[in-house]
């Protein structure tokens, strides 16, 4: 059986300086992918948003404020996990609930956060942007005993351990609504939100901001800046917890019989 020893605990810095100096780089050539971005995009106030709508971003630090992730963990961990990922893609189901749950020992003790950007695929996944869309409505709900205190990460985790149903429906709109039920949300302002087009905006900038960084598919994981790869989920997750030992003074230790 492995077990980890704690060597030390490092001294803790944002990390932000790197996110920015990713943006940097990308910044001579991110305009014009900006603006043709937001051309594609479409909308329609008042209705259920089930696609990308059209924005206004002056310049790559505008995109950067409107791409909220939702966050696990201390602001200043000094690692941190940053995915993106769509609620129809099947590995994402993977990473963000088995892999997820393998990192939560750093997470909830300040050396590491987990970042989740939203990045509906479109296409084939007809319902990721508005489960997306409903995980943010989820956000604006109270949830007792939830990581943050709010509906976001039990809502997350029930749209990946029932994603093979809902994405074969026709249309998850109501289901999206009585999984909000089934948390205990309240029903009225959460099925407002849903069926509105509210948080499009936050969806989109996440997506833009995936195009930007060069993300072509999902999930992409990045630990302080360095892409993770690999050829399954579980190595993947596996590289992910390596630099976490590795940067946390942690070794794996196998013990014998």
């Amino acid at each position: 059986m492995a077990q980890q020893k704690r060597k030390g605990k490092p001294q803790k810095s944002g990390g932000q300086g790197m996110f920015y100096l990713v943006l940097a780089v990308i910044a001579v050539v991110g305009v014009a992918a900006i603006v043709f971005s937001v051309r594609g995009g479409s909308g329609t106030a008042g209705a259920a948003a089930t696609e990308p709508v059209a924005l206004d971003i002056a310049d790559m630090r505008d995109l950067h404020d409107r791409a909220t992730p939702k966050r696990l963990g201390d602001e200043d961990a000094p690692t941190r996990i940053v995915v993106f990922s769509d609620f129809m893609c099947p590995a994402c189901a993977a990473f963000g609930l088995q892999q997820r749950a393998r990192m939560m020992p750093w997470i909830e003790s300040g050396d590491a956060q987990f970042i989740a950007y939203d990045f509906p695929l479109g296409g084939n996944f007809v319902h990721s942007f508005l489960a997306a869309r409903a995980a943010r409505c989820a956000g604006d709900q109270q949830s007792a005993g939830s990581p943050d205190g709010t509906g976001f990460w039990p809502y997350h985790d029930l749209l990946y351990q029932r994603q093979r149903f809902w994405s074969a429906e026709r249309s998850a709109l109501d289901t999206f609504i009585e999984y909000g039920r089934e948390l205990r949300f309240d029903d009225r302002s959460f099925e407002r939100c849903v069926k509105s087009d509210r948080h499009a905006d936050v969806v989109t900038a996440n997506r833009m901001m995936g195009d930007q960084l060069g993300v072509r598919g999902t999930p992409t994981v990045l630990v302080n800046n360095r892409r993770i790869g690999g050829q399954n989920i579980n190595q993947m997750g596996e590289q992910v917890l390596e630099i976490l030992r590795q940067a946390h003074g942690q070794e794996a230790v196998t013990e014998t019989p």
